[in-house]
């Protein structure tokens, strides 16, 4: 089996780990640079792990060159989009100039395949749905933006470096956890709607906030395209070996196509847990679209991507079991 390098910025984070996870069982050697602000330790299960920031430009360069690495998949990003809104020089530091860091140390040192952790949210408020890669992007928050001039420099530097080319993986709504139980969402301050809901039930007497129940949907609650974690992790590594084979850039949606509102998602998390926990209506959250819902035939078509987990249930049983599993060991600390 090969050994290749594979750099992973924000490998020790929750869609880094898996794919680190998958890397390893794939035969690649995956290089984790990370530097733990949301990352763990405990979550790489392969390779080596680098601790640095990219702000450090003459870090991620040496560790590019010395590895002599020829793929990387980026994804260290901050993500919470209310917090973007808030703050928007952070996310545009930390999204933007260092990834603009780290491609400029990949085009000066050699690095052909790069695979990109978009989102979504460069879509802004799409006018029709589901959003295809060609629906114009027109982001409603610096967390989108930031992704959308990432996406813009990794073209403007492909087109003129003849052996540099990119994958822009547009996620929808990631959710779930290893089928092993071995990795998962490991954030003390999640906003993830599933993560949230679970943690209610775990926390009787607790109160999960809808965030809007005014919109123009079906029950008023904001609808989002749910993945599992491993369909995503497995288009990670489709997209290294299109980049290989095919040596072009390219773009890709990923998403199953099928929408659920906020309500479905509580009410599957009750069914899951057998837990009736309370929720209770809260303003809208600046920065949030009613809807997105990807069409997702694209890779399907390009890439072969055959999603092997598109059930709201079963998203929702391995992220349940997961945290059950950090409640058990956080209690064992004493915490």
């Amino acid at each position: 089996m090969s050994q290749e390098k594979v750099l992973v910025t924000g490998g020790a984070g929750y869609i880094g780990s898996h794919v680190v996870r998958d890397l390893g069982a794939a035969g690649y050697f995956p290089v984790v640079f990370d530097n733990l602000c949301t990352g763990n330790r405990d979550a790489v299960l392969c390779g080596e792990l680098i601790v640095g920031d990219l702000a450090d430009k003459a870090h991620i360069r040496e560790v590019i060159q010395t590895h002599r690495i020829k793929h990387v998949i980026h994804f260290a990003a901050f993500i919470v989009v209310e917090e973007s809104v808030a703050f928007p020089i952070k996310y545009y530091r930390n999204n933007f100039l260092n990834s603009l860091n780290l491609v400029e140390a990949c085009a000066e040192n050699g690095v052909e395949n790069f695979v990109f952790s978009s989102t979504a949210a460069v879509y802004g408020i799409p006018q029709r749905l589901p959003v295809t890669e060609e629906t114009p992007l027109s982001p409603i928050n610096p967390y989108g933006n930031s992704k959308m001039f990432t996406e813009h420099l990794l073209k403007d530097v492909s087109d003129v470096v003849d052996t540099f080319n990119y994958v822009a993986l547009r996620y929808f709504n990631v959710a779930g956890a290893d089928a092993q139980n071995r990795i998962g969402q490991n954030y003390p301050k999640a906003t993830h709607l599933i993560t949230l809901a679970l943690r209610a039930a775990l926390d009787p007497g607790s109160t999960l906030r809808i965030f809007g129940s005014d919109y123009d949907t079906p029950d008023g609650t904001a609808v989002r395209d749910y993945i599992h974690i491993d369909d995503l992790s497995q288009a990670h590594l489709l997209s290294l070996e299109f980049l290989k084979t095919s040596r072009r850039s390219d773009i890709f949606n990923c998403g199953y196509g099928r929408g659920y509102s906020v309500l479905e998602v509580i009410n599957g998390a009750k069914q899951v847990t057998g837990v009736d926990f309370k929720t209770i209506d809260s303003p809208r959250r600046e920065g949030d679209p009613p809807a997105l819902i990807a069409d997702s035939r694209k890779i399907r078509d390009m890439l072969s991507w055959k999603p092997r987990s598109d059930d709201l249930s079963y998203i929702i049983k391995t992220a349940w079991e997961w945290e059950r599993k950090l409640r058990r060991e956080r209690r064992l600390r004493g915490e």
